[in-house]
């Protein structure tokens, strides 16, 4: 995900969501560009680890996230990037490409497709000045972690806390100060992990910083996004990942809905699937307003996490980093449920932060054929497999030379070499207005209230006939001549 934040200077009033906000002691505007985040829950434990892409002045700067308890420094650790890879192309929409299979005869082939980290070491901090309490501001602890300094506020009031911030010579982003009173109100601690510049990577202008991961026991379970408004530069886009035992969640405050899935589009989206991604996306927004929206919920076991999988695969040693050692049992053994939801929101849509529940089981979005067709949509199920996932199918465009074809079996393409699956990636970045998606997609999606725009017609004004038809046509005329021809004969030899 870091990668992505070179793109976001061409995309002006976009951002991902986060967390907290950020402060900094030289005044200059800060944005959060780009957060990925991945929750695991267990019982009432909660392991929340994120990574952020920031873009703004290295000069003193800090992030600041509720929490619902005092963090110690045996807390928190710092990971390694790759994890969040990982899980963000485990659970990440997907694009599929299929071929007819010969249908004379039908013998399936042996290889069709099936239808159907390194923590950072920590050390104390060795403060170079003591930065003092307040009467209603109270250090709660403080501790070194990367290249982070740790410290974990308590506050009476959100006026004090304020009145911390500034005598210490941060300024509060313009709006951060109201959002900070329900935090303040309810009790909730303050996570401070203000950044050495020595320390930060720059990476196209953007501070890289090492991901974050930090547990806490408590019977809600909630993301605060609240804060994250303070440094949004217009709309933010956030995806959560959600790693449980057994159990699928869902948002408990706000209304869910479910990307339409197992569309077949036109063959152009493989160069845009991005693009593509994104259109569906706001238009499943447009129709359900202020609604997360489900794009993952699946069932992986040990040696199965995905059908079909990305070029990515979260990995036992993965899930350890993400908090598999924190909450062990079945996760920290490579049993788990990943959902991922996703949220597209301005500073007026989202007035609490996201609280979970567990859901039912849901399937769809997978290559599985009734009498009615494909499966469509999310349907109550046994266990967890659903997927955001589209397919390219090129029909059987050979001579048919049998009379039951058996058509419709979907494989590998004729040289034998599979493509592999494409993920959608950056989808806060990717262009925006410039597809159409009626164009693009072979049915209507009457969910979202999308119908399918007429192909445009080869030059010549009459529709194209089919290769296979036309082969059929040609076959059909020879053999009535011959019946023809017969008959004549055999009238003959008779007079």
């Amino acid at each position: 995900m870091a990668g992505a934040a070179l793109a976001i200077a061409a995309q002006p009033g976009t951002a991902r969501a986060f967390c907290g906000f950020y402060v900094s002691g030289s005044g200059e505007k800060m944005f959060n560009d780009a957060t990925n985040v991945v929750l695991m829950r267990q019982g009432t434990r909660t392991v929340l680890a994120m990574q952020n892409d920031y873009k703004g002045p290295l000069e003193d700067f800090a992030m600041v996230v509720p929490v619902p308890v005092v963090l110690h420094e045996a807390d928190v650790k710092t990971l390694e990037k790759t994890v969040f890879d990982h899980t963000d192309a485990l659970g990440s929409p997907r694009l599929v490409e299929y071929w007819e299979q010969d249908p004379c005869p039908f013998v399936e082939p042996a290889d069709a497709i099936r239808i159907t980290g390194t923590m950072i070491e920590r050390r104390v901090m060795q403060s170079p000045a003591p930065i003092g309490e307040t009467s209603s501001v109270r250090i709660e602890a403080k501790f070194e972690v990367g290249e982070y300094k740790i410290l974990i506020l308590s506050a009476t009031d959100s006026a004090g806390l304020e009145t911390w911030l500034r005598q210490n010579h941060y300024k509060i982003p313009p709006g951060a100060a109201p959002l900070l009173r329900p935090y303040v109100e309810s009790g909730s601690k303050f996570f401070v992990a203000k950044v050495d510049p020595k320390k930060v990577a720059m990476q196209g202008g953007h501070a890289a910083l090492s991901p974050l991961r930090f547990h806490y026991d408590t019977d809600e379970f909630t993301l605060p996004i609240r804060l994250g408004m303070a440094n949004s530069s217009g709309t933010q886009d956030l995806i959560v990942n959600i790693i449980s035992a057994d159990k699928r969640y869902e948002v408990a405050n706000y209304k869910n809905a479910f990307i339409p899935t197992n569309l077949d589009v036109q063959p152009e989206v493989k160069t845009r699937f991005a693009e593509f991604y994104a259109a569906l996306l706001d238009k499943t927004i447009e129709a359900n307003p202020r609604a997360v929206i489900t794009e993952y919920a699946w069932t992986a076991v040990p040696n199965y996490h995905c059908d079909p999988c990305t070029d990515a695969d979260v990995s036992d040693p993965d899930l350890n980093v993400l908090g598999g050692e924190i909450v062990g049992g079945p996760i920290a053994q490579g049993s788990f449920v990943l959902t991922r939801l996703h949220a597209r929101y301005g500073p007026g849509d989202m007035t609490d932060d996201l609280r979970f529940r567990e859901a039912a089981p849901v399937a769809g979005g997978r290559e599985q054929w009734t009498q009615a067709g494909l499966e469509a949509g999310a349907a109550p199920s046994p266990q967890n497999f659903f997927q955001a996932r589209y397919a390219i199918r090129h029909p059987f465009t050979g001579l048919i030379r049998c009379a039951h074809p058996k058509r419709g079996v979907w494989g590998l393409p004729p040289n034998g070499i599979f493509e592999p699956t494409v993920a959608a990636h950056q989808l806060a970045f990717a262009p925006r207005g410039k597809l159409a998606l009626a164009s693009v997609v072979t049915r209507d999606v009457p969910e979202i209230g999308v119908k399918k725009a007429a192909r445009p017609r080869p030059s010549g004004g009459k529709p194209a006939t089919p290769p296979i038809k036309k082969l059929q046509g040609v076959g059909l005329g020879a053999l009535l001549g011959i019946l023809v021809l017969v008959t004549v004969l055999v009238l003959r030899r008779r007079r």
